[in-house]
């Protein structure tokens, strides 16, 4: 899986996003280690021409399966939120995820610790995409928001093959857009392997709209930075590890609605 990441989203991002996720149906003995490349600038991935595809996750503790098919708890205060653009025509994902209430570093069989699972609702499932697991790692302060967000181009690996086979092998972003409730995301962390928060992916045509929007008004800005032949490109612009700054202020859109309705399933409660 080739990568491009960026290692903090703006500070409106931040302070909008209010649930967490989490990997729930893997567990396993081993520390995951970053995706391989994962910080490669050699490796980096732009986001795409257009996307096709929008998902929100709004990630609980009290969501998370074991291998086995059973209801465990996760990690008691946490929560988060996933964002996912995809891309089924280039095979690119871009996603923006934020997590609170983690005091303990990532624990998973995969390469990382922070995947999406084809794992209907209250069942397992395995990991089909892994994610470089949101930041400071090594944070065992509940406050600090742990963040990651970035572009990625399969073919998607994990680093996971109980039969042989990488889980991620063959897998495509199309299934994903075919049935997104079939899909669910989380993290795990070393003192809730099964999974810290977990969440199912919820398609949002408002927010595929307004990411969409954002390209275009990026593609414009990149224009009007265009010089004649044999001249120097000035402006500012976006580094190669970073993601164009109208997808960001959709993330920070997507990431304040999200945090609401966390917020008013709270309350309700």
């Amino acid at each position: 899986m080739t990568v491009s990441r960026t290692s903090r989203r703006s500070a409106t991002a931040i302070a909008a996003a209010a649930s967490a996720l989490a990997l729930g149906s893997i567990a396993g003995p081993a520390m995951a280690d970053t995706a391989p490349g994962a910080n490669d600038p050699a490796n980096d991935v732009d986001p795409p021409s257009s996307f096709t595809g929008a998902y929100i996750v709004n990630a609980t503790p009290d969501t998370i399966i074991n291998n086995d098919g059973d209801s465990v708890p996760g990690k008691e205060g946490a929560e988060g939120t996933f964002l996912f653009f995809t891309s089924s025509t280039e095979n690119i994902i871009c996603w923006d995820i934020s997590v609170t209430g983690l005091e303990d570093i990532y624990e998973s069989p995969a390469k990382t610790a922070t995947h999406i699972h084809e794992a209907d609702a209250g069942e397992p499932g395995p990991p089909r995409i892994a994610f470089p697991d949101p930041e400071p790692a090594d944070s065992t302060d509940p406050a600090v928001e742990r963040t990651s967000s970035g572009c990625a181009e399969g073919p998607f690996t994990t680093g996971l093959a109980p039969e042989g086979t990488d889980t991620g092998d063959g897998f495509t972003l199309d299934q994903i857009e075919a049935n997104p409730a079939g899909f669910s995301a989380d993290t795990h962390t070393a003192d809730a392997v099964a999974g810290a928060v977990r969440g199912q992916l919820v398609f949002s045509q408002e927010l595929l709209d307004q990411a969409n929007a954002s390209l275009d008004e990026d593609d414009d800005a990149d224009d009007e930075r265009q010089t004649p032949v044999g001249g120097v490109r000035t402006g500012e612009g976006g580094s190669a590890t970073s993601l164009p700054l109208g997808l960001m202020a959709a993330f920070t859109v997507a990431a304040a609605g999200a945090g609401a309705v966390a917020l008013r399933r709270r309350q309700s409660a």
